[in-house]
């Protein structure tokens, strides 16, 4: 498949890139001292006898969370009516629990039931993005949409809440690079790689490659929880951009299908990805401390910059205890704060990495703008 390769640059290209007139010449943050930038100034430290939760409060104050995945679009379009401003009980999700969990940006998926596929899945998707801008349009006062890491700053600085459009499924596209580029006009930022001929158990198909190649021309990111070991493999492998796991915690801890083993784990920290930890009981177990447990692994073998937070709120599945909702994360980050995650640590998994991942996305797809003209090509014609 050498013809298909892609000619973008690397990742050492693309930071040679020059810069926008805004830039300041100054020397390039690191990610933790970018993120604490963007976020706004730490928590002053407490005295040691301090209540961690009261201290998990007034660090997520300035620094909020990025949660990377919410079911919340499928839920509410089961209820006859709803008002998130006023609060939701049908629902996990709602602003007074998002604020009190000190939610900074959510992203919203647009995943659908099992069974639906071509021009089904196709219209599905696109009547999901509708309710979703029909619900955030009904919320100006609490939420905000955002289509890259620039307007997440910026709804989280006019006091609201950034929704995030994705991960969709792969399905969605019906086959067809056209509606992926329609997609990404809509707002949609993260695509599933699963449930389709060229991307499965065998890996990607030429199509799939080419699939891949025009994401990271647009700045789609690649979603890989859940897929199969052979594509996870072929993306790390392919993708000029960083990839995501919205939904994986370690294998080593808890033998999910979804987890991810040691050696993927070290891969996406040399690949500077993220995994996107779950707080589900069934993949992380029935306790705070239990996901704390994957978070402290995942760190260990992908680093501090590959690691975050996703809470699969409203998505049908079981919460650990004192992790039932959206307002519970202040529980989750004292838990750190008690095993000595440091400050910066914390930045960066509540709020930084996100941002990290979603810029680098961005310089990608500009780089590969200036080189590669949107693909015409067709699955018939790739994978016949």
């Amino acid at each position: 498949m050498a013809d298909l390769q892609d000619e973008l640059a690397t990742a050492v290209e693309v930071g040679e890139l020059a810069p926008p007139a805004a830039w300041p010449p100054s020397e390039p943050l690191t990610s933790a001292a970018r993120s604490l930038a963007e976020a706004g100034p730490a928590a002053p430290e407490n005295e040691p006898g301090a209540d961690p939760v009261a201290r998990a409060h007034a660090f997520l104050a300035g620094n909020p969370v990025a949660d990377g995945y919410s079911g919340l679009p499928w839920a509410l379009r089961h209820l006859p009516w709803f008002d998130l401003e006023l609060g939701e009980s049908a629902v996990d999700t709602d602003l007074p629990r998002l604020r009190e969990g000190h939610v900074g940006a959510l992203f919203w998926s647009l995943h659908l039931p099992e069974g639906l596929a071509g021009d089904r899945a196709v219209g599905a998707t696109m009547e999901q993005l509708d309710l979703v801008k029909t619900v955030v349009h009904a919320h100006p006062e609490g939420l905000r949409t955002a289509r890259g890491a620039a307007e997440i700053a910026d709804a989280r600085n006019c006091g609201r809440i950034a929704v995030v459009l994705g991960p969709a499924g792969a399905a969605a596209l019906g086959d067809s690079l056209g509606i992926l580029r329609a997609l990404h006009t809509l707002g949609l930022r993260i695509l599933t790689l699963t449930g389709v001929s060229w991307a499965s158990e065998s890996g990607l198909t030429r199509f799939g490659e080419e699939v891949l190649r025009e994401m990271n021309r647009l700045g789609v990111l690649a979603d890989l929880s859940g897929t199969s070991d052979a594509t996870v493999g072929r993306v790390l492998a392919v993708s000029k951009a960083p990839v995501l796991f919205t939904r994986s915690a370690a294998r080593a801890l808890r033998p999910h299908p979804s987890n991810l083993p040691d050696e993927v784990l070290t891969e996406l920290g040399a690949a500077k990805g993220l995994c996107l930890v779950p707080l589900t009981a069934e993949q992380t177990g029935p306790s705070v401390r239990d996901v704390a447990d994957h978070l402290d692994h995942v760190r260990a073998l992908a680093g501090a910059d590959c690691v975050g937070l996703s809470g699969t709120y409203d998505s049908g599945a079981a919460h650990p205890q004192d992790l039932a909702d959206a307002s519970c994360y202040p529980h989750l980050v004292a838990e750190l704060i008690s095993r000595g995650w440091s400050s910066s640590d914390l930045a960066l998994l509540t709020w930084g990495n996100v941002q990290r991942v979603l810029r680098s996305a961005e310089f990608t797809a500009r780089a590969a703008q200036q080189r590669r003209a949107p693909s015409c090509a067709r699955i018939a014609d790739l994978d016949g």
